[in-house]
């Protein structure tokens, strides 16, 4: 489950191993219209070069022969049938077997290399979306549905595979098939040629009126299906709060509002663009009866010849059948366009800030932690951090205590550089955190939460999580170390049991344990405990407890608790009100101060004397 990858093809990697990042950004359109777009898509396909022009080569050669048919069997009438030349008409119908199967031969080859050039390509966008995905900072996510997201990856990715499949073939197809049944029916008569060319026009003008609308409606249909797949995600993922509060009917009302929504967008994207092919069926029968009773005066008159009516009737529908295709495509084109702009939407956000060309990479760390005047804020006018100072010395534990909203998580967000702070430094060891990379700060860190995540798959994968290149005594050392070897032994499969997404089916202390045993098994010099032990019952806290100080032996950690009884030993606690901090210090001394740290001790333990 957590195998390290090859590293996946991107054109992006591609531009920067033949240049420098600038001309990356030139090479780059934005994706804020459908010229942009089809560009973004040709960027992807341009790599495959090779293949796609051989496929090129094949649709030429189908759509010859595709015309040569027609042109034989209308030669076949006039020259074999009229005359009555029997034995000459057996070699021609052996010569238009070979014609057609040559044909179909080459349809089949070409759609067995298109196939493979989409899927080759859209795994490739699908791998770059999800990997951009994991260079986006946190805010980002902050902003944004997660089912809203997935759709991007699943549905819209998937319509750009479905028209890359299909569509590329049909354009070019229908685009050659076009010029040479002109070129063949100017040479035989440029009279019906003009009164087949007479329809186009209309079709012209009927595919514009439709296109000009479907395109919006498409964009819309796509927006709408985000929205239901942003919700089902989010009311599936809260079931649990739904059943508690009874909310069944509201969310289902809210549910039957956007779906209804998506049932709209989608009934007029598909609708109006069914115009389409109605109105190229009712011009062609139109053409057909034209050029037929045309034709038949011409040939009464002894201007044609009954062979070239026919090959006339047959290009005649040749002629708007790839008129039609095209109209077909282009509805096609619109809505993978659409879906590819949201995709492109994702990809043109701004990575995690960079870190700086000489940014550091500290191969050992002690965990010194200071805060110098701090300052930040999320959003402007929205102060939630000021003139923050302290200092958290190599092995000590610091607590941080306060109201909801005074700033404690957004320390920890600052200490793991989710976020920069607007004003001050954070030092790591004397060293300023903003010139040491990233990854290699978190690399130090691990991180035991509230909600604990954990993913689907064994025990033993989601322990070793924390290294991936520990071994299976060390994931087990790790287990008993943090107190989670008791329960795992009872499982039928012990390490080998495999548990559901986010560990359903076993119970929330039990998954803190597995937590803290995969921080056990990265072995950081720093540590973050944010509420590591909420909601959690007496017995299992004081297991939790007894594998928190295991854990935090030897260890700069930062303690997030609410219950202060956990916290009595901290090194130092230091009190947060509305993102500044007006206490800290020892208990002991926090108590002497009589100031809010004990206002908030006296009331707990007055409830839980109570």
């Amino acid at each position: 489950m957590f195998s390290k990858l090859k590293e996946p093809f991107s054109y992006e990697k591609r531009a920067l191993s033949h240049g420098n990042k600038n001309a990356l950004v030139k090479k780059r359109p934005q994706a804020d219209n459908w010229k942009d777009t089809l560009k973004r898509i040709w960027l992807y396909l341009s790599y495959r070069k090779g293949k796609l022009f051989f496929v090129l080569f094949l649709v030429l050669l189908s759509s010859a022969f595709a015309l040569l048919g027609p042109f034989m069997i209308g030669m076949a009438i006039d020259n074999y049938v009229v005359t009555g030349d029997l034995g000459a008409l057996r070699s021609f119908l052996i010569g238009l077997v070979f014609v057609y199967l040559i044909h179909s031969g080459s349809l089949l080859l070409q759609n067995f290399l298109m196939a493979g050039i989409a899927q080759q390509t859209v795994y490739t966008m699908r791998t770059d979306l999800f990997t951009h995905l994991h260079s986006l900072p946190i805010p980002f996510f902050d902003k944004k549905q997660h089912g809203e997201l997935m759709s991007r990856v699943t549905n819209d990715m998937e319509n750009v595979s479905n028209t890359l499949n299909s569509s590329v073939i049909q354009i070019f197809s229908s685009l050659l098939t076009l010029l040479g049944t002109i070129s063949v029916m100017l040479w035989l008569s440029p009279l019906l040629t003009l009164i087949t060319l007479l329809i186009v026009p209309a079709m012209v003008s009927g595919m514009k009126w439709i296109t000009k609308r479907t395109g919006r409606l498409f964009k819309e249909q796509q927006r709408d299906l985000g929205d239901v797949n942003g919700y089902i995600e989010e009311t599936m993922s809260g079931h649990s709060i739904v059943k508690t509060f009874s909310l069944e009917k509201r969310v289902i009302d809210s549910f039957v509002e956007k779906n209804g929504r998506l049932r709209q967008s989608g009934f007029w994207a598909q609708t109006i663009s069914g115009f389409i092919p109605k109105l190229m069926n009712m011009l062609n029968n139109l053409s057909f009866a034209v050029i037929a009773g045309v034709g038949g005066i011409l040939a009464l008159q002894g201007v044609i010849t009954i062979g070239v009516i026919v090959i006339f009737a047959e290009y005649a529908r040749q002629f708007t059948r790839p008129l039609n295709d095209l109209a077909n495509q282009v509805n096609t084109l619109l809505s993978a366009i659409a879906g590819a702009e949201r995709v492109f939407e994702v990809m043109d956000e701004k990575d995690e800030r960079s870190d700086e060309k000489e940014a550091a990479v500290l191969s050992e760390v002690k965990g010194e932690i200071t805060f110098s005047n701090v300052s930040f804020a999320y959003e402007r006018d929205e102060q939630t951090l000021t003139e923050v100072t302290f200092t958290a010395h190599a092995g000590e534990t610091i607590a941080f205590v306060g109201p909801t909203g005074a700033g404690k998580t957004t320390i920890i967000n600052l200490l793991s550089r989710f976020y920069d702070p607007d004003k001050g430094e954070i030092q790591l060891d004397g060293r300023n955190m903003a010139h040491i990379k990233r990854e290699n700060v978190r690399s130090h860190m691990a991180f035991v939460l509230q909600d604990s995540f954990l993913f689907q798959g064994t025990i033993r994968e989601n322990i070793r999580y924390g290294n991936l290149s520990a071994s299976d005594e060390e994931v087990e050392r790790a287990a008993r170390l943090a107190n989670a070897d008791g329960f795992i032994q009872k499982f039928p499969e012990k390490y080998e049991t495999t548990l559901k997404q986010n560990g359903q089916g076993i119970s929330q202390g039990q998954k803190q344990l597995l937590s803290i045993a995969r921080a056990i098994l990265a072995d950081p010099a720093i540590l973050i405990l944010d509420e590591a032990t909420s909601s959690i019952d007496t017995v299992t806290e004081i297991k939790i407890q007894e594998a928190l100080q295991r854990l935090m032996k030897g260890r700069t950690s930062f303690v997030i608790a609410h219950r202060l009884n956990t916290i009595r030993q901290a090194d130092q606690i230091i009190v947060l009100q509305h993102g500044k901090i007006t206490e800290k210090g020892s208990h002991e001394e926090l108590m002497n101060n009589k100031g809010f740290y004990a206002e908030l001790q006296a009331g707990q333990t007055k409830e839980q004397a109570v």
